[in-house]
């Protein structure tokens, strides 16, 4: 029994995984209707990648090999499938075909922050540079809205250098706080990053009415992150 236990966690991040190869699959199958499955089955990776950590904290049966396979999976979830979907999209609307070869490298850069996080004691309470689930829901954000699409040349060169910039935060020394809240104090000095994120999303749901506030959100995120990130250090 108490085996078994132990294997739950693992079994949950087995279901990220399942996700993001049913994800790749339906990117690159269909043609029509596969960018949005696709990202729906992300999105669904990552809420089993957010399961994952509390079922082990939970059942307190942290492993080294649940850490590992956790790195595994958001490689392929949160790495190879979003790298799919803009791959995908780049082919079907660019008019430099050629250019979609840049999204084969998101899945490179999230293997390489994947293995650095697991060597890195000093992120246990926040993050050092862009998470990889973090990027790939740039892409979910998208994929579902359908109205951005890389149909001119500035519009590809945007996708181009959102591309590169999120693989470089991804391995950056960029400090990005954490969404936790402090649920033993949740006044606002304990909590004000969060807060101020939290209300920052809201308005940006509220304003755009679209898929892309995901995409936007994720920008908002790292926006605040800089913000904190020098104040800290003044």
């Amino acid at each position: 029994m108490k085996g078994l236990k132990r294997q739950i966690p693992n079994l949950i991040t087995l279901c990220n995984l399942l996700c993001g190869v049913v994800a790749s699959y339906v990117a690159i199958a269909d043609k029509e209707c596969g960018i949005k499955f696709a990202a729906a089955f992300i999105c669904l990776g990552i809420l089993f990648d957010f399961f994952d950590g509390l079922a082990a904290r939970l059942l307190n049966v942290p492993s080294e090999i649940g850490k590992e396979l956790d790195s595994l999976a958001d490689v392929v979830t949160s790495g190879v499938a979003p790298a799919m979907i803009l791959f995908q999209i780049i082919l079907a609307h660019a008019p430099i075909k050629e250019f979609a070869i840049v999204a084969f490298l998101i899945p490179l850069f999230a293997a390489y922050r994947l293995a650095k996080f697991n060597l890195d004691t000093r992120q246990r309470h926040s993050f050092l540079g862009l998470p990889v689930p973090s990027n790939a829901l740039i892409w979910v954000g998208v994929a579902l809205s359908g109205s951005f699409v890389p149909s001119t040349i500035p519009m590809l060169t945007a996708f181009i250098l959102v591309t590169l910039a999120g693989d470089v935060l991804m391995i950056s020394e960029l400090p990005m706080f954490s969404l936790k809240f402090n649920f033993k104090k949740l006044s606002w000095k304990d909590n004000s990053t969060q807060y101020i994120f939290l209300i920052g999303c809201v308005l940006i749901a509220l304003l755009l009415r679209d898929w892309i506030a995901i995409s936007i959100i994720i920008l908002w995120y790292i926006v605040l992150s800089v913000i904190t990130c020098r104040q800290n250090a003044n």
